[in-house]
């Protein structure tokens, strides 16, 4: 994906992101990753959302649970309704090609987002991830199943995705310092995601 299509991505959420958030909704079918993802974490830990969206579901529910939530968008709405629903906890307008906290976190998660980026964008991401991380540090991300783009749409405007190969990702988390704890393609129980849960080696 070229600067140009990584821009019309963030044009259409930026445009439609209260559509999308209502289609969204609340129900959060992601639970039994969400608790996967929780159980390697400490009470308390810090967790940075990447693509946090509006917020709901995911992070209000990690705030449910006790985590001290960070959340970073690329779009003024997303990040409007993150600090209308969750007011109080700290997000960034920030282009996750550009994520430069300067911090660590115990818990880095790109559900649903990771995916909009180009394969060289994509790859680029895993030394900012690291970057994030400190020893133990547990990441996950949804991706495509195999390699390739697709194309969604949302209030009629086209919706750009693409995916590495497993094999890749495995090796851009290996050379990232990230082992891979468990991987599900197309899971049935979660809408068909294929979801990476990793986690920083000591």
């Amino acid at each position: 994906m070229t600067d140009g299509t990584k821009a019309s991505v963030l044009d259409v959420y930026q445009r439609h992101g209260t559509t999308w958030a209502k289609l969204r909704g609340g129900k959060l079918s992601e639970r039994s990753w969400l608790d996967r993802f929780c159980n390697h974490l400490l009470p308390g830990a810090a967790v940075l959302d990447i693509g946090c969206g509006s917020g709901v579901p995911i992070a209000r529910e990690l705030i449910r649970r006790g985590f001290d939530v960070t959340g970073v968008d690329a779009t003024q709405t997303m990040l409007a309704l993150f600090r209308n629903n969750l007011p109080g906890i700290t997000a960034h307008l920030m282009d996750m090609r550009q994520l430069a906290l300067g911090r660590r976190f115990a818990g880095l998660l790109a559900w649903d987002s990771f995916f909009h980026l180009s394969p060289d964008d994509q790859r680029s991401m895993f030394g900012r991830f690291q970057a994030h991380a400190e020893p133990g540090t547990v990441l996950m991300f949804t991706s495509g199943n195999v390699e390739g783009i697709a194309v969604g749409e949302l209030e009629g405007d086209s919706l750009y995705h693409s995916s590495l190969g497993p094999d890749e990702y495995r090796a851009l988390l290996d050379a990232a310092g990230f082992e891979v704890i468990t991987h599900v393609m197309n899971d049935p129980s979660c809408g068909q995601r294929t979801i990476w849960l990793t986690r920083q080696r000591d």
